[in-house]
Formats: structure tokens, C-alpha cells, sequence
């Protein structure tokens, strides 16, 4: 099957200049995330749930009632009080939540990786912390695109700036998953790396790095997460 996750992450780069700076990047993300899970049909129950919209995506991803750190995609019961909504294009709808039953946290590091990998570490391992602190049974999903391009542009303004050799996204991008794996893999039920290459420079190629391989550890994390759905909170 197609995945929406897969399909919209490429669609970030291909054709287009990415701009690392935009803050709905991850919100779409972790959205497709949820419409491949529902789509995967491997759980009746959060199926009926999402169906009866019992459980919606909170696109705030703040829920009712608790000031913590805000995510890029969570999912719980809906509010009796706001029912949610189904939009266009989604199976799973929207609206706010009483609780956190799956939270997503998205990162894309596709140049300057070594730079600011304490940073992305630090901010996924809070993260992880903030989703059990809103419900200490909550399934912890990471989703991180890392790049492998031989050279990359980055624009700031009408800036540009080339990183290659020893500071391209090639020679940086398997140190940059080694030190995610060991730095913050623990705090998440399922922690997916995403290599890709692509050099942000016209006209904007995009590939990954293995789609089979990618696609196959990202189905079998889909499969797991359902399983572990069904016995959390059934």
C-alpha cells in the first residue's frame, strides 16, 4: 500500500526549495502518520474509534486543561463537549482532546547536522517526556529525516549556503543517526529514521537512500504501534 507519510515527506523537497525554518512542517507529518495507521486496518478497535470520531488528531496538540510542551501530532479522546470534525482528504478528524493516546514528534535535519544534534537530541527527549507526562500509558512515536545528499543549499533570505565534502549531509548524516540512536532511541515505542538525499537546489531532486528498506521498517513500526494500541487502551 501507498503510504501518506512516505509520499507527503518527499513532497517537502521535491520541486520546491525547503525552508527549515517553517513550523507546519512536522504538524502535516505526524497527521499522515494517523491516516496510514487507520488506513493499515490492522486495529478494529482504533478504527471504530477514529470512524465514531471518539478519537480525533488534536492540531493544537494541546490538550483540554494541561499546559505542557506542545508536539507535532497527538491523538486521544475527543471532548464530548467539541465534537470533532472530518475534513477533506482525512479519514481522522480533528478537534480537541481530553487526553494523549499516541503522540508523534517530527524532525528533519538535513544539513548542519553535527551542529545542532544536541539540540534535536534534547528536544526529542523532552518531548518524550512531555507525552507521558499527559498520560504515562501514551505510545511515543519519533519520525527523523536525516539527509545524505553530496551537497546541500540552505537559504536564509536571499542568502545561500553550499555544505559539501567534509560538511555535506553525506559525510555528516550516518554520525548525525548514530548519535540519535544512542541519545534518545530509548525514550520512544518506536524511534523511525528517514534517510533521504536531496540538495535543495534546482530543480530539487529528491530520493531515498533505500525506499524499499525505508518503507518495509516504516510499515512493520505502523504494526507495531497498532498492536500496542490494542493493548494499552482497549
Amino acid at each position: 500500500m501507498p503510504f501518506r507519510l512516505l509520499d507527503g515527506f518527499r513532497k517537502i523537497f521535491e520541486g520546491q526549495a525547503y525552508r527549515h525554518r517553517s513550523s507546519t512542517q512536522g504538524d502535516r507529518l505526524a497527521r499522515l502518520v494517523y491516516e496510514d495507521l487507520y488506513t493499515l486496518g490492522r486495529s478494529a478497535l482504533l478504527q471504530k474509534r477514529i470512524d465514531d470520531i471518539d478519537c480525533v488528531v488534536n492540531v493544537t496538540n494541546r490538550v483540554t486543561g494541561i499546559k505542557v510542551r506542545r508536539g507535532d501530532g497527538t491523538l486521544g479522546e475527543s471532548l464530548p463537549t467539541v465534537p470533532g470534525v472530518k475534513e477533506p482528504g482525512f479519514v481522522v478528524g480533528i478537534g480537541p482532546t481530553a487526553n494523549v493516546q499516541i503522540g508523534i514528534e517530527v524532525k528533519i535535519i538535513a544539513t548542519a547536522m553535527i551542529k545542532q544534534i544536541d539540540r534535536v537530541i534534547n528536544d526529542l527527549r523532552n518531548q518524550a517526556l512531555q507525552f507521558k507526562n499527559r498520560n504515562p500509558s501514551a505510545i511515543t512515536i519519533a519520525i527523523i529525516g536525516v539527509n545524505h545528499a553530496i551537497r546541500y543549499s540552505s537559504y536564509e533570505g536571499d542568502r545561500v549556503f553550499l555544505a559539501e565534502g567534509a560538511r555535506s549531509p553525506a559525510a555528516e548524516g550516518p554520525k548525525a543517526i548514530q548519535r540519535l540512536d544512542a541519545g534518545a532511541r530509548q525514550d520512544y515505542d518506536e524511534f523511525i529514521v528517514l534517510p533521504f538525499q536531496a540538495t535543495n537546489s534546482a530543480p530539487f531532486p529528491f530520493d531515498w537512500m533505500n525506499f524499499v528498506s525505508t518503507e518495509n521498517l516504516y510499515s512493520a513500526a505502523l504494526i507495531r504501534t497498532l498492536r500496542l494500541y490494542e493493548t494499552r487502551f482497549q
